[in-house]
């Protein structure tokens, strides 16, 4: 027997940690669901992951989703090609670049070979393989189906990671954009206005007032750079660990999705990534209840994870699908629609990809959107702001030629 420690939600809602012994993490879940508790993350407490290993002792590198979509999909053309698994796992690893997960993939080569499946054998390694990707090996072992389950799995991956480096390129721009402008402008302030003001107080008259304004706001960064910094770095520090606690993550997931621009995209990014995990899951035959408690988990949004939660509990009840995601507000009309059809007609699965598809190419066309909008508003911003400064500087200056003159 093995100790685990856990991490669960009670019928409440409440997050609950704990520890356990157990067989194997399938054996730890079901008890904790047996006890009227949904598991969201079990690991073995007794064994660091191999990758953990790895990574520790400098070796390889943290795992990318890019890695695992190119194994996966290795994986799968092998399987179908009718090799035996532990030639299959054998040859994954003496081909991966990536020493972490060649250390994994390793690992899981023994254990396959000692008797264990490839889903308890995967499930050893929870930092690398994620409870959908878990859920879906095991579904396809179970069903026989191992290679098109693969298939299905290696796509999803591709417009996960799709997505994900769209939203950071979204994301990134204008954040580069703006520290670079922030940093001119400090520069400006700190370094260049003093210059001008020590050549302006041995000149009698009064200033304009945009060159006072300059001149007081660089004295005041002068005096207080250090406050300031440590102040930032503070607020930054803060906002970091309220985002590692529960009630902090739902407040800024709350904050992140009524923000104006990114907002609706961040919740286009959302619906597209549970309606394709769920259509995912339920083509690949995986119980209804236990595909929403997979999505809470890989919802990446606190509010979103809610309300799949609140759905499940829902059909439990014995209602539907789409009145629970209705109640919430938190999902577009078209999509509960959708679903609510999908549902009546027995097409949920095709109606899931159909509005996965759909968010997926209206994050496309809203990142482009929003990078063409951004970039021009940015470039105007750090115009004004250095212009700004540059004129309150010579406005004095054409005041002594006029004086001259």
């Amino acid at each position: 027997m093995a100790t685990f420690h856990y991490t669960a939600r009670s019928g409440s809602g409440e997050m609950i940690k704990g520890s356990t012994e157990g067989q194997n993490q399938t054996a730890v879940a079901r008890m904790l669901r047996d006890q009227g508790m949904i598991p969201t993350n079990i690991q073995n407490g007794n064994v660091r992951s191999s990758v953990g290993d790895a990574l520790s002792r400098g070796k390889g590198g943290r795992i990318k989703l890019d890695d695992l979509v190119v194994m996966t999909r290795q994986f799968a053309t092998m399987v179908r090609a009718g090799l035996p698994l532990l030639e299959v796992l054998n040859i994954l690893a003496d081909q991966i670049d990536k020493r972490a997960l060649k250390v994994v993939m390793r690992q899981v080569e023994r254990d396959v070979e000692s008797g264990s499946s490839l889903f308890e054998s995967l499930s050893r390694h929870p930092r690398v393989f994620s409870t959908f990707y878990l859920s879906m090996i095991k579904a396809g072992e179970t069903a026989g189906m191992l290679d098109s389950i693969l298939d299905q799995v290696a796509v999803y991956l591709e417009k996960a990671n799709s997505i994900q480096r769209k939203i950071k390129s979204a994301v990134a721009y204008p954040a580069v954009v703006t520290v670079v402008a922030i940093s001119i402008t400090i520069f400006l302030l700190i370094k260049v206005v003093p210059v001008f003001g020590d050549i302006f107080e041995e000149m009698d008259g009064t200033l304009p007032l945009p060159t006072q304004l300059t001149i007081s706001l660089s004295n005041f960064l002068q005096d207080n750079f250090i406050v300031a910094m440590v102040s930032t770095i503070g607020i930054l520090g803060s906002i970091f660990q309220m985002s590692r606690t529960t009630k902090g993550k739902r407040l800024l997931d709350k904050f992140k999705l009524s923000v104006p621009i990114f907002g609706p995209l961040f919740l286009k990014v959302a619906v597209a990534r549970f309606t394709r995990t769920l259509g995912t899951l339920v083509r690949s035959g995986v119980n209804i209840l236990n595909a929403l408690d997979i999505c809470s988990k890989t919802a990446g949004n606190a509010v979103i994870e809610d309300a799949v939660v609140k759905t499940r509990a829902s059909i439990q009840r014995g209602e539907s699908i789409a009145r629970p995601l209705r109640d919430s507000q938190v999902f577009p009309s078209m999509v509960v629609r959708m679903i609510d059809v999908g549902e009546r007609t027995g097409e949920l699965e095709i109606m899931l990809s159909k509005i996965a598809e759909f968010y997926e190419d209206q994050v496309d066309s809203a990142v482009a959107g929003l990078t063409s909008l951004i970039e021009p508003i940015l470039i105007v911003f750090l115009g004004v702001v250095v212009g700004f400064i540059v004129i309150s500087m010579f406005m004095p200056m054409f005041k002594m030629i006029e004086m001259v003159n």
